[in-house]
């Protein structure tokens, strides 16, 4: 198994930039969803209610990052450090998060509505819930810091969609950190609780993850359709959620980092990965 493409999303909700190599940190990729775009109430505006998000081009700089969407003047938005501290949700049944205000100006005219962007200072104050070590931290991603999928799952669902008479759909539908190839189908069901070694570092497969309609909106366009969620339901509906790709961890601390590349090798260890201390 070896990864075949990587992905970043600086601002959460945004368009992916593509990358032949990634720096990893405890939290996520570098740059990888510090910012957000929040509503007065401070809470996230997503693509589930805001396809226009996918028409938004963020690339870091240093010491900030560079906003560009068509209709729209390009500007540079310098990071924060000095910004008025706020707290802000991810979703708003979550619970609250510091970071600091940026602009508002142009993300407000650039979506049509009152809103703000925010820069998450310190990615270590926000930690993961749900199957993870107490000192396991995330950026501003819905809950895990790295979202791994499958080449040859995707094709399973582009089958069962041309088999129902729709078009398949492209990898960047689900919104992946590191996608790899050369496992089976769904073998990443089998992966969670164990870890995967990816090049020189490892990363704890948390669960898998339940996807929302963000899988139905063209990245391309923003335009909404119904699948690949409709066709998700019928088969991969587990529990509560129709699930694709998993959820990893870095096993990283703070002040480690590590390299991912496209063409690093996957393998898959045996012994149990999670709960320990």
């Amino acid at each position: 198994m070896r990864i075949t493409s990587l992905h970043t999303y600086p601002v959460k909700g945004c368009h992916r930039l593509d990358h032949d190599e990634a720096v990893v940190e405890p939290w996520g990729l570098a740059a990888d969803r510090r910012w957000m775009i929040v509503d007065p109430d401070g809470v996230g505006i997503t693509q589930r209610e805001t396809p226009a998000l996918t028409q938004l081009t963020a690339r870091p700089r240093p010491g900030g990052l560079h906003l560009s969407a068509p209709g729209r003047p390009d500007i540079d938005v310098p990071e924060p450090a000095d910004g008025s501290k706020i707290q802000v949700r991810i979703f708003r049944n979550k619970p609250p998060v510091p970071a600091r205000l940026a602009d508002t100006t142009w993300v407000s005219a650039f979506l049509g509505r009152d809103a703000r962007l925010v820069w998450q200072a310190d990615p270590t104050t926000r930690a993961v819930a749900g199957a993870a070590q107490p000192d396991d931290r995330v950026n501003l991603a819905d809950g895990y810091p790295v979202l791994l999928a499958n080449t040859a799952s995707l094709d399973a669902v582009n089958d069962w969609l041309v088999e129902g008479g729709d078009d398949p759909v492209p990898m960047h539908r689900f919104r992946p950190n590191l996608v790899l190839t050369g496992a089976p189908a769904w073998a990443e069901d089998d992966w969670i609780g164990h870890r995967l070694r990816i090049g020189d570092l490892t990363f704890r497969v948390a669960e898998a993850c339940a996807r929302c309609r963000v899988t139905t909106i063209d990245q391309e366009t923003g335009e909404t359709g119904r699948q690949p969620l409709h066709v998700l339901g019928r088969h991969r509906r587990i529990g509560d959620g129709l699930l694709f790709a998993v959820n990893l961890i870095p096993d990283l601390t703070a002040g480690q980092t590590g390299l991912v590349r496209v063409g690093d090798q996957v393998t898959v260890a045996s012994e149990s990965a999670l709960g320990e201390s």
